[in-house]
């Protein structure tokens, strides 16, 4: 434990540690962002998990059949549309739980792309860095920020935009009215199930952008275990954020860097410090920053509640 403590702060000053984490963190932010709006709505998308994975798989195979990342990023935001339409459709337009939805459909995704991956084989590769002059001077976060795969810099843009959506548009008020009080926003004239088969579609494009951006910015090479729980915790970031975009951007950037750590501890050579102990420490902080976070922020109030109208 001692050697733990140690390399904390080793790790303070390693360059490569946040450069990791930034990485770690992007692709919670990506899939968290259309996450926030899908609560904000009053729904749990439970399938976030499986929309990040076929969206990874999805960009592997448009890269590797037509040469082109951007080809595979738009097939990656296609299979995460797919995956959120099912969702969304089995939700809130059957009287499906939503949650045994997502269960399932996580578990379908990991066995169809599993399956079609040791079939279909396909080549994939990291994506070049792009390096951003004097902004990636900057001591330590310069690099992290400012000198990284390009596919990284998406992040930029697509995350103040989905703030922009929800905050500053009508349909963010009309989104965030439904998931206050849906039946108060049924009587106003507002289709409550369709507003929150919406915000699963963008859940859904956001969270297929994430797989596919860490296929490219990370793995390089495709594989089922390539998501390893990120759709969770990025749940876990939206709750942690208090159902705000600067809140759940902060919950991404410190699972990312816990990530990370695990990561750069070994490479520092503290090979003393148990496997296990480094496997554990992002599902131990997820669990105890919700257990923290949960009691204090204020949720949406008709979250999890499935909207049938005539019923309170």
């Amino acid at each position: 434990m001692g050697d733990f403590f140690n390399a904390l702060g080793d790790i303070a000053t390693n360059e490569s540690a946040y450069r990791n984490a930034i990485i770690a963190a992007v692709v919670l932010m990506l899939a968290a962002s259309g996450e926030l709006v899908a609560e904000k709505a009053g729904t749990i998308n439970i399938s976030l998990e499986g929309m990040i994975l076929g969206g990874a798989f999805a960009a592997a195979i448009g890269q590797h059949a037509f040469g082109s990342v951007w080809v595979g990023l738009l097939f990656a935001m296609l299979a995460g549309i797919v995956v959120a339409w099912v969702q969304a459709n089995m939700s809130h337009r059957l009287p499906a739980d939503q949650f045994v939805v997502g269960l399932v459909l996580n578990v379908l995704v990991l066995g169809v792309v599993g399956f079609l991956a040791s079939e279909i084989e396909p080549e994939t590769n990291i994506v070049g860095r792009v390096r951003i002059p004097l902004l990636a001077d900057i001591p330590l976060f310069g690099p992290a920020l400012f000198d990284q795969p390009w596919v990284l810099y998406l992040v930029y843009p697509v995350v103040p935009f989905v703030w922009w959506l929800v905050y500053r548009t009508r349909w963010g008020l009309e989104v965030r009215a439904v998931g206050e009080d849906p039946n108060a926003a049924d009587v106003s004239g507002l289709h409550v199930n369709k507003l929150r088969r919406q915000t699963i579609y963008l859940a859904g494009l956001t969270a297929g952008l994430a797989g596919g951006y860490f296929l490219f910015a990370r793995a390089g090479q495709f594989e089922d275990s390539l998501v390893g729980g990120r759709g969770y915790i990025a749940i876990a970031a939206v709750i942690f954020g208090g159902w705000t975009m600067k809140g759940t951007v902060g919950g991404c950037i410190l699972f990312g860097l816990v990530g990370s750590f695990v990561l750069t501890i070994p490479s520092l050579g503290y090979e003393s410090v148990d496997p296990a102990f480094l496997a554990m420490a992002p599902n131990v902080v997820t669990i105890l920053a919700m257990a923290f976070f949960a009691t204090r922020v204020r949720q949406p109030s008709a979250l999890a509640r499935p909207f049938l109208r005539g019923l309170k």
